[in-house]
C-alpha cells in the first residue's frame, strides 16, 4: 500500500485543528447581549439654558446608579426653600452641608421596574422611616433608591482614616426595623443630581451625597462604553472633571443595624 502522500497527511490536519476549534466555540456560552433602557436628563447648557434630552444606554449598574438615588417625591432642600426632587430644575441652588449653595447642573431620571419572579433584575429601594437616626433625620420616610449613599457616623469596629463620616450605601443600613428595604408595587421614577463638584445634599433631612461614579471608574470601562457613560454629562470633558470624592466610601460590608450608624 502506498504511503499517504504529504497533501493527504495536511488534509487530515487541518481536519483535525478544524474539529477542535469547531469543539471549543461550541463549548462557549453565547454572550448575552446587553440590555438597554431609557435614560433622562436635564442639563444645564454654559448659556444657562436647560436642555432636555432622553437617551439609550445599558442597563448595568455603573449608568442606573447615575439616575437611582431619590424616589419620586423626596425633599430636597434648596435656598428657596425645601422642594420635590421631580420638581428640580438645573440652575437652582441647592443647599449643601457645609451651609453653603451650589448650583444644581444636572438631573438624571429613569423608571425603575421593580424586581419580580418574571423580572429578577429589577430594583427596590429603602424606606428609612423617620427619625431612624435621630430627631428628623429623616423628617418623613426617605425612599432611597439604588444608587444613594448617606453619611453616617461610622461603624465602632470600621476604620476609615482621616474621616469619621463615610458614605455608606443606603442599601446597606437596611435592618429590617428602622430601614427596610421594599419593592414597589408599580415602576417608579428615581433621580439624581450633579452639582460643580461631589457634595452632600439633605434629603428629607438626612445627608445624601451628589453623584459622582467613583474614583478610577473609568478602568472597569472599554472605551467605547465610556465614551457613551461620558456623553450623559455634557458639563463634564474628562473623567477627572468630576473631582475628588467629599468623604470616602465605605465598602460593601455588612452592620449589624441601622443603629450602629445613627
Amino acid at each position: 500500500m502506498a504511503a499517504p502522500t504529504d497533501a493527504t497527511h495536511f488534509s487530515a490536519t487541518q481536519f483535525s485543528l478544524r474539529s477542535r476549534t469547531e469543539s471549543a466555540t461550541a463549548a462557549q456560552p453565547a454572550r448575552k447581549p446587553l440590555k438597554m433602557r431609557k435614560y433622562s436628563i436635564k442639563a444645564l447648557t454654559q448659556a444657562g439654558d436647560v436642555k432636555r434630552s432622553d437617551q439609550i444606554g445599558p442597563a448595568m449598574p455603573i449608568f442606573e446608579a447615575a439616575f437611582s438615588a431619590f424616589a419620586h417625591g423626596t425633599i430636597i432642600a434648596t435656598d428657596e426653600g425645601p422642594v420635590a426632587v421631580e420638581d428640580l430644575m438645573p440652575g437652582m441652588r441647592i443647599m449643601t452641608m457645609d451651609d453653603t449653595t451650589a448650583p444644581l447642573i444636572w438631573v438624571g431620571a429613569m423608571t425603575l421596574i421593580p424586581r419580580s419572579v418574571d423580572m429578577p433584575e429589577g430594583g427596590s429601594l429603602t424606606r428609612i422611616t423617620s427619625d431612624s437616626f435621630g430627631p428628623a433625620r429623616p423628617h418623613a420616610d426617605l425612599l432611597a433608591g439604588p444608587g444613594a449613599r448617606l453619611l453616617l457616623r461610622r461603624p465602632a469596629r470600621f476604620s476609615v482614616q482621616g474621616d469619621e463620616r463615610p458614605l455608606t450605601p443606603a442599601s446597606k443600613v437596611a435592618d429590617g426595623i428602622n430601614a427596610i428595604e421594599i419593592v414597589p408595587p408599580t415602576p417608579l421614577t428615581t433621580y439624581h443630581l450633579c452639582l460643580p463638584k461631589h457634595a452632600i445634599v439633605s434629603a428629607n433631612g438626612m445627608d445624601v451625597e451628589s453623584f459622582h461614579p467613583g474614583a478610577g471608574f473609568e478602568r472597569n470601562m472599554g472605551p467605547n462604553m465610556l465614551a457613551l457613560f461620558m456623553s450623559f454629562f455634557p458639563h463634564v470633558k474628562d473623567v477627572r472633571d468630576f473631582g475628588p470624592l467629599a468623604h470616602p466610601r465605605l465598602p460593601f460590608d455588612t452592620f449589624d443595624s441601622a443603629a450602629e450608624l445613627a
